[in-house]
């Protein structure tokens, strides 16, 4: 039996992840969580074979719980399940050591495909994220400059992208105003970019946004 942690934020994401999974006989969801702190309180003291985790949650987002994760327990398997499409996100969790990456468009059988798989050790790669991988490895050494963004300051330019105010940001991420108003700064240094409309345009040249 893969015992399983579902971690979002929505109660009725957790539901419908909890209806498709009860229709497997080999996959069983032990516990939930609604934020990040839950997460890393439920890893900690129960022991599970995968965790379903969203990126975007209040306080402690899937990024820093994802990286925390990792570092305490190595070998247990990640699978991320995001509202974000594979280019904006995937890649980053890869590298920060997830097991897969499935967006919540993705169909029942191929999210349970994927349980299973990353359940035995082996990751989870769509066919379309194979090809962007193959492309990474691929291209010149020259990174594109948001690659040099940590976690956090990702996260928040693609909101600020998204057209989210630094309150909205602040609001949705659990941060003060000032925080986030840091992270801006950082952004913007770290991307030799004077202003928003620069993160806007660059993060649509890019296809980092929709």
């Amino acid at each position: 039996m893969i015992r399983i942690l579902i971690a979002d934020d929505h109660p009725i994401v957790r539901e419908g992840l909890k209806q498709i999974l009860s229709e497997t006989d080999d996959i069983l969801v032990v516990d939930e969580a609604s934020n990040g702190k839950e997460v890393l309180d439920y890893a900690w003291n129960n022991a599970y074979d995968v965790i379903l985790l969203d990126i975007s949650m209040p306080g402690r987002d899937g990024l820093e719980v994802l990286r925390e994760l990792k570092h305490q327990k190595p070998k247990l398997p990640v699978l991320i399940l995001s509202m974000y499409p594979e280019e904006h996100y995937a890649i980053r969790v890869l590298r920060g050591g997830a097991s897969g990456y499935l967006t919540k468009s993705s169909a029942p059988d191929e999210l349970i495909s994927a349980i299973r798989k990353v359940a035995t050790g082996r990751k989870y790669i769509s066919s379309s994220l194979a090809e962007r991988l193959t492309y990474e490895l691929d291209r010149d050494a020259d990174r594109p400059v948001h690659e040099s963004l940590s976690d956090r300051e990702y996260q928040v330019m693609h909101m600020i992208a998204s057209g989210k105010t630094i309150k909205e940001i602040a609001d949705e991420l659990c941060l003060s105003v000032k925080t986030v108003s840091t992270y801006r700064s950082r952004i913007l240094e770290k991307m030799n970019m004077k202003n928003n409309a620069e993160i806007v345009l660059y993060a649509v040249q890019n296809k980092l946004v929709d």
